[in-house]
């Protein structure tokens, strides 16, 4: 079931955490992982952290150039992060990220889970990209885990809400989740309608349209849905337009 589940590891510095984050993702049947802009890939130094199984997984590694191209198809975006406030609110804890990754899968849809670079973390633009954002609980002054603990505590949490069944065909929707690349689409649509009508107004109007952006992520939108909302967003421009 986790087939269709993709780690995504946004510009990581060494690639020696690579490869115990491979190892991690071969330990949980995990077997898509996405490099974006690393900063200093080297599969030769990878793989010493690496297992048997996890040295196959690295020379399938895919590169992106950038998040928004390594999250196009997912239909369901979590990122990773230790900090909270400011653009990072309603953070699930990892059985409830776990569970909704799970879910994602087994209706045969992409779904995919975000880490930052070690030293930082997600970035506010890198945050907007992602559905939903994850918070492993830790003690205070020590939130920061290493990129490959990070890693293969999720995944254990994932093959645990998996629970090692498959959903019956009838059980999954016929029509598939809307991906990550739709979803933005609307979002910008939205964003322009709100724009227009002064609903939001200011110099950081991404930041106050944020809980607009989380609610489009939770409500795990249809492809028939989205089609309907973007008609609507297309009808009231064209409204606005004319006035």
């Amino acid at each position: 079931m986790l087939a269709n589940l993709r780690v995504v590891l946004i510009r990581p510095r060494f690639p020696e955490n690579i490869g115990m984050a491979a190892r991690a993702c071969a330990n949980m049947g995990v077997e898509r992982v996405t490099l974006v802009a690393p900063e200093r890939w080297d599969i030769d130094k990878a793989r010493p952290p690496a297992t048997p199984q996890a040295k196959t997984l690295l020379s399938r590694i895919r590169i992106a150039a950038t998040p928004a191209e390594a999250l196009a198809d997912a239909a369901l975006v979590i990122g990773a992060t230790a900090r909270s406030g400011g653009w990072r609110r309603e953070m699930l804890d990892p059985e409830h990220a776990a569970h909704a990754l799970a879910l994602a899968c087994a209706e045969g849809e992409n779904a995919a889970l975000v880490f930052g670079p070690e030293d930082r973390g997600l970035s506010n633009e890198e945050i907007a990209l992602c559905h939903r954002l994850v918070r492993i609980p830790a003690a205070a002054g020590s939130a920061s885990l290493n990129l490959a603990q990070a890693v293969l505590l999720m995944l254990y949490e994932c093959r645990k809400a998996c629970g090692g069944r498959h959903a019956p065909e009838e059980a999954r929707p016929k029509s598939r989740r809307a991906s990550q690349e739709e979803q933005e689409r609307l979002f910008q649509h939205v964003r322009e309608l709100l724009l227009r009508i002064d609903f939001v107004h200011g110099d950081n109007p991404d930041y106050f349209l944020m809980p607009v952006r989380r609610f489009l992520g939770r409500a795990g939108l249809r492809r028939h849905e989205y089609d309907m909302l973007m008609g609507i967003c297309r009808q009231l421009r064209a409204m606005l337009l004319k006035n």
